[in-house]
């Protein structure tokens, strides 16, 4: 069972989507995600992405851990719905309205917010079988949603090609779990993570 592994909500039981759809983040990946986060220290008041959203686990964890506003976008409807459930579990648990459910199609998302809406750290966990080059077409229309200084995760099979970065992101680390591989990118122009990385190191 996935739960929030930490932050006003830890360990609160999470609902999961049903069936082989989506591919949750094992609790072990998470917390290595979570733990560089906030060592970057871009997650307290920050306004999150989740494209992709699965059941939401990595939006509803970043609002149990200081996210300010929080938007998963998930276009399967028992994902979505799923996404509802554990967005007003945490909702509940903070007492606000932090994280928002938009059930749509993530190319169809982001060119609707374009202009609108600019985000501190962005979680990409497409399937498996999407393509890099159109893997590369979201983060190209991803870019300039982003912040200064914002983070950018990928999370794809470990046998899969580095993401195709677009100009405007820059790509400055990964890490292997097992079957799971991350990427962090930034904003080309950015210097905080940078920074926050070499102190990590």
């Amino acid at each position: 069972m996935s739960r929030i592994v930490a932050g006003a909500a830890g360990g609160t039981p999470l609902a999961n989507v049903p069936g082989s759809l989506t591919r949750p983040t094992t609790d072990r990946v998470k917390e290595a995600l979570f733990s560089r986060l906030d060592a970057f220290n871009v997650l307290g008041g920050a306004r999150v992405v989740d494209l992709y959203a699965g059941s939401g686990a990595l939006g509803v964890e970043s609002a149990s851990r200081g996210a300010e506003t929080v938007d998963l976008v998930e276009f399967d409807a028992k994902a979505s719905a799923i996404c509802q459930r554990n967005a007003d579990l945490i909702n509940g648990v903070l007492d606000r309205k932090a994280v928002t459910v938009h059930r749509s199609k993530v190319e169809s998302f982001l060119e609707r917010t374009a202009g609108e809406t600019k985000w501190d750290v962005a979680f990409l966990d497409p399937p498996y079988p999407l393509g890099e080059p159109a893997l590369a077409s979201v983060l190209e229309k991803l870019a300039p949603h982003l912040n200064e200084g914002a983070v950018v995760v990928v999370e794809r099979s470990s046998r899969a090609a580095e993401p195709g970065w677009p100009d405007g992101l820059e790509r400055f680390a990964e890490k292997k779990y097992g079957e799971t591989r991350l990427w962090y990118a930034e904003p080309s122009s950015g210097q905080d993570v940078d920074l926050a990385l070499e102190a990590e190191e």
